[in-house]
């Protein structure tokens, strides 16, 4: 969420900020509800002062042998004037908070305006495959090496599915292994969270309320729950409403989970097979940092991300995106997005962000200074990696005239020192 006192002091820089994400904020009728908040403050404090004085009178009056029934009327008419005032005290802070709670965060100043288009490439790693002849798509090999059964998926989930089987699935079980265990040689902490998240979860990671309909519900559950759709969601939450000290910062945490998202594929060749689904695979990364290292920990993490795609030899590009295009919580991000030869682009494979103290503001999410102050903490998230979206690039970038896959030397430690997955006879 973003700071009530940044709009209040900045409007026009605020206002400046979101419309670069394309978002047309105005911010007068806001500040209007501040200006009416700071009267009744203001009222609210004048009036239990005059309280305060009256009521000190009573003692010398009773001594005084004074009737001291007028005071005590006018107390009690100024404590139900304070009630009236209170009652709208709550109705302009609830005014407020719904209009601040759906903004999105603002983005870093040094980020270009606009959408997709606008995303900048920072640079490539590695040389995109050539082929001697004439290459297969992802679907068709994995088809072709019996380790993705789509027709079985679909009768017995529908579409958007698929199962990994015999080798295939090996092969993600490796994908999710090696990046498991590259997290834990730098010191994360494993965690492996529930998939139903209560709602606080959501508001919390900045899901909600804006894509509250874009998640799957658990009919009849109550309190509500959701499937997550990233273990983000449910690691920014890990401290929610708790006040840490710096010697437990920075927090570094990676969990493995299925994510549950409702826009599945469509027919378009960009997101056939495994490009996009209902459920996928994925490691998640998260960091609790101090304010004012959250930048050394963004290059840490996209560095990461970016380690783990040049152990298995895969040619990448790492992008900054543009303003529009960082997600709605997200102040800054960078995408690694990984060759996919039969379509001649780049996809998506890992995002790094950094929500600065947004997420920490929806969530309570503070720590402790040497001094005593407190401050909101600054949460990072980064995808390392999707392995689902990995294993499409992996087939196409490795595959081999006879139709085989040549498998990683990092992941053959993982499937019992197989080289090759071999098509079926």
């Amino acid at each position: 969420m973003i700071d009530w006192k940044l709009i209040e002091e900045k409007p026009d820089y605020v206002r400046a900020q979101l419309l670069k994400k394309g978002w047309d904020f105005e911010p007068e009728p806001v500040l209007g509800m501040f200006r009416r908040r700071r009267e009744l403050l203001h009222a609210v404090e004048a009036s239990k002062a005059e309280q305060n004085r009256l009521t000190a009178k009573v003692p010398a009056m009773k001594k005084a042998g004074e009737d001291p029934s007028p005071i005590f009327r006018e107390v009690k008419r100024l404590a139900q004037e304070n009630k009236d005032r209170e009652a709208e005290l709550r109705e302009v802070e609830e005014g407020i908070q719904a209009a601040i709670e759906v903004l999105p965060n603002l983005p870093d100043p040094d980020l270009l305006a606009g959408g997709k288009e606008n995303n900048a490439p920072i640079r490539e790693w590695g040389r995109k495959p050539s082929f001697s002849f004439e290459p297969k798509d992802h679907v068709t090999l994995a088809e072709s090496l019996g380790i993705i059964d789509y027709r079985r998926a679909a009768k017995i989930s529908g579409s958007g599915t698929w199962i990994y089987v015999g080798d295939g699935a090996r092969l993600e079980w490796a994908l999710l292994n090696y990046v498991i265990a590259a997290h834990l040689r730098d010191g994360y902490t494993f965690i492996l969270p529930p998939h139903l998240l209560n709602v606080e979860s959501g508001y919390t990671s900045g899901q909600f309320p804006k894509f509250r309909d874009e998640v799957f519900y658990m009919e009849g559950m109550e309190p509500r729950k959701f499937l997550l759709p990233t273990a983000e969601t449910a690691l920014v939450n890990l401290h929610r409403n708790e006040i840490l000290s710096l010697d437990d910062l920075p927090r570094k945490y990676f969990a493995y989970t299925p994510c549950y998202r409702k826009e599945a594929g469509s027919y378009r060749t960009e997101e056939r097979g495994m490009i996009r689904g209902y459920q996928f695979n994925k490691v998640e990364m998260v960091q609790y940092t101090e304010e004012d290292k959250s930048d050394v920990a963004f290059d840490e993490m996209v560095g990461k991300a970016e380690s783990l795609l040049q152990g298995l030899g895969l040619a990448y590009r790492l992008d900054k995106l543009a303003a529009g295009d960082c997600s709605h919580s997200m102040a800054r991000t960078y995408d690694i997005e990984v060759w996919i030869p039969s379509m001649g682009i780049y996809k998506e494979v890992s995002s790094v962000s950094n929500a600065r103290d947004y997420q920490a503001r929806r969530g309570m999410v503070r720590y402790r200074d040497a001094q005593g102050k407190i401050h909101f903490c600054h949460t990072l998230n980064g995808s390392g990696l999707a392995t689902s979206r990995v294993f499409p690039a992996l087939l196409e970038q490795c595959q081999q005239e006879d139709g085989s896959i040549l498998i990683p030397e990092a992941l053959r430690p993982y499937m019992g020192g197989q080289e090759r997955i071999l098509p079926k006879k």
